[in-house]
């Protein structure tokens, strides 16, 4: 196999090869062993995300230290823990590079997908400074301080290799931080692309300087054509395989396992293209090819399909995030047990610990360094926000097998093995340091800097939903508290049996009082407007669902709500404001309709973005009558609701002249729009009631495939048709 750091590497490296021989034989170690591993690893994982769920401890340090135990215990003893011990051996035996083959496609593309694309396109530059000067100041800032403080005698290529090694944030451990503390949208969005892009700058810097220290020439031609090839080739190659996939997926109709596949497998092989075959950054190209997945696949998933994808690689991340953590502590045990005579030095945690102070100097000066910027571009960024973007610099797996490559590629002229094992003591204890210093403590951060606390507006809704529970509670009562055959049920038992509602009974919360005149302040206008939007942007999905828009009309449709959302603060809503040019027609369409030209040959040249523009706008108008039938239910006839739902109905004044003008001018693109929509209605229905008569048990297996292969059929043939 390739290594990431450009050599073959064998399947162990000498050391472990010799402490593999010394036991394997006498404990009868056997290759299954692995499987006990990793099946320990998922039962303590899933313990303690349930034993720590809603602590301040995140998931993630719990289980690196975990594995640290695991690892003190079995290299630390006289092999102690049998066949667990054998298969964390076996674990810890795997090339570095395999391991980053298996785990980071699954978390890398789960991340990248799950992203919001608007906010990606508003957070671009921000994170490309961020993952491009910003890896590079740390780098040098890194390498320069270890040259000049550390006693190592290493030379400014050595020092800048540990500092490029070091000098990025890990997406495994940040994403999985991020997910678990429920941070800000904004600065989830902001990090988490920050930390997938930069991990990928490092790796591409890591190899650069790796060649440096191995002999290869260094030029600075070949650096810069090393640096172009490794980033565009990258790019290249994630937007092919997102091309090829999402040109597949329209050809696949409800048949969620294949679609599943085709995701799972593209993250796979673009991966394995990039970086066995073309040389190129693998971390790239999955970032790539899940941020085109998201930006123009995500319509292609429809109802259940949706939601079981979201599952499965919910499930892949966090089976995969289990396992690299876990391992992660048992390769940071090894490591500085099999290094004793570094380890047990007191200067050599001295120096850990000296690094562990200018990783976190580095990034401060890299944040500050460029805050004048990162204010300018995206949606800004204020001090507490820098702040904690500065905290969350975290390293895990990436670097961890980074360094491994190091070792495995160390004892000869070049790098010495007592550089290699430092390398991996130093990685192994910043790893740690950074997810158990900082790690625990973001939290704690977020809370000391208010970036957690509920506003005003967001706190009366709390108070009201939970006022709404009681009453659908009572509704429930109502209809399961007596039955023939078991009697009626006790009310006063039943909540006390239901914590959540035992401090509701009795109280009456109305959001209406909070909301009169005067409350018209900006917070709550944009609070609610956000609300509306965000059911908007739910109709749309419902639509897509049931059949009456496309994909390309949906993802229109969604793209106008993203942006909408961003002006929520400083004027009305405008979400129809992005859908004018995709409605509006050019000047020359008034040529067009002269009596001049034959109707037949117009009505041919534009029916397409009539029937475009008539779609669009009345999916606007449904999903914004579906939004504000549900502002009123919940706010009633207040002032603020009253404000919204006029707004909205504002801007449906410019969506109904938009229809009635076709009415008018061309009637049949009405008649043949709804009539497309109806019949996918239809078959979509059709398709449903099979289902359901399958779950009552009224058709069998046989019957229900035969079913369903007739309903498919014209399925395929009507998305043929519009796409």
């Amino acid at each position: 196999m390739t290594s990431i750091i450009g050599g073959t590497l064998p399947y162990k490296s000498p050391e472990k090869a010799i402490a593999s021989s010394s036991y394997s034989p006498e404990n009868d170690s056997s290759p299954v062993d692995a499987v006990i591993f990793a099946g320990t690893s998922l039962v303590l994982g899933t313990a303690c995300r349930h034993l720590f769920n809603g602590t301040r401890v995140p998931y993630t340090v719990v289980l690196l230290v975990i594995g640290i135990v695991l690892g003190s215990l079995e290299y630390g003893t006289n092999h102690n823990l049998g066949k667990l011990g054998h298969g964390i051996r076996i674990w810890n035996d795997i090339n570095p590079d395999l391991l980053l083959a298996v785990f980071l496609p699954a978390l890398l593309f789960e991340s990248s997908f799950s992203m919001d694309v608007h906010q990606i396109k508003r957070c671009i530059g921000q994170m490309v400074l961020l993952a491009g000067p910003g890896v590079l100041i740390s780098t040098f800032c890194l390498g320069a301080l270890i040259k000049l403080t550390f006693p190592y005698n290493w030379d400014w290529k050595t020092s800048f290799l540990l500092g490029g090694l070091l000098g990025a944030t890990d997406p495994v451990a940040v994403v999985a931080l991020l997910k678990e503390l429920g941070a800000s949208k904004k600065m989830t969005t902001l990090i988490d692309g920050e930390s997938l892009m930069n991990d990928g700058v490092s790796v591409v810097v890591f190899q650069l300087f790796f060649k440096m220290v191995m002999g290869h020439n260094s030029d600075w031609g070949s650096i810069i054509k090393f640096l172009v090839q490794n980033s565009f080739g990258a790019v290249g190659i994630g937007l092919a395989f997102g091309f090829a996939s999402v040109f597949w997926l329209k050809f696949i109709f409800n048949d969620t396992v294949v679609q599943i596949t085709v995701t799972l497998s593209a993250s796979y092989f673009a991966y394995y293209t990039a970086q066995e075959w073309a040389g190129v950054s693998g971390i790239l190209t999955v970032m790539i090819l899940g941020m085109f997945f998201a930006a123009f696949a995500r319509t292609a998933f429809k109802g259940d399909s949706h939601q079981s994808l979201h599952h499965f690689w919910e499930m892949a991340a966090y089976i995969a995030n289990t396992l690299v953590f876990i391992l992660s502590g048992v390769i940071i045990a090894e490591g500085i047990l099999s290094g004793r005579a570094i380890s047990y030095k007191g200067n050599s945690w001295g120096f850990l610990f000296l690094l562990y102070l200018y990783v976190q100097l580095s990034r401060c000066v890299v944040v500050g360094v460029l805050y004048p910027l990162l204010c300018r571009f995206g949606y800004g960024l204020d001090w507490k926000e820098s702040i904690i973007l500065t905290w969350s610099g975290l390293r895990g797996a990436v670097s961890l097998s980074l360094a491994l490559s190091v070792k495995q590629s160390s004892g000869n002229s070049y790098l010495s093995s007592d550089t290699g094992t430092r390398f991996l003591f130093l990685t192994g204890g910043i790893v740690f340091l950074t997810l158990v210093v900082n790690g625990s403590t973001t939290q704690l951060l977020l809370h000391l800097l208010r970036m957690d606390t509920l506003t005003a507006t967001k706190k009366r809704i709390l108070e009201y939903t939970k006022f709404e529970m009681m009453k659908t509670a009572l509704k429930a009562f109502a209809n399961l508290g007596d039955d023939e055959e078991l009697g009626s049920a006790d009310w006063p038992t039943v909540i006390r049996h239901i914590s959540s509602l035992k401090d509701l009974e009795g109280r009456q919360v109305n959001p209406p009082n909070g909301y009169e005149a005067g409350s018209l302040d900006p917070t709550n206008i944009m609070d609610i407007r956000i609300r509306f939007l965000n059911g908007v942007q739910a109709a749309y999905w419902e639509m897509l669902d049931d059949g009456r828009i496309t994909q390309c009309t949906a993802n229109v449709l969604m793209q106008s709500v993203d942006e909408a959302l961003d002006l929520v603060s400083t004027s009305s809503l405008s979400d129809w404001r992005g859908l004018e040019p995709h409605v509006h027609f050019p000047n020359y369409y008034k040529f067009l309709q002269s009596k001049m030209i034959p109707r037949k040959l117009v009505t041919h040249l534009i029916v397409e973005r009539l029937e475009s523009a008539c779609c669009i706008s009345s999916a606007f108008l449904c999903a914004h009558r579906i939004a504000r039938q549900q502002l009123h239910e919940f706010l009633g006839n207040s002032n603020i609701a009253s404000t919204v739902i006029n707004e909205s109905e504002g801007e449906g004044e410019e969506a109904k002249q938009v229809l009635e003008d076709v009415r008018n001018s061309f009637p049949q693109v009405l008649s043949v729009l709804k009539t497309r929509q109806v019949t996918h209605y239809v078959l979509n229905h059709l398709n449903g009631y099979i289902k359901n008569l399958e779950k009552v048990g009224l058709l069998e297996g046989k019957e229900v495939s035969h079913l369903q292969d007739v309903v498919q059929v014209p399925i395929c043939r009507f998305f043929v048709l519009v796409f």
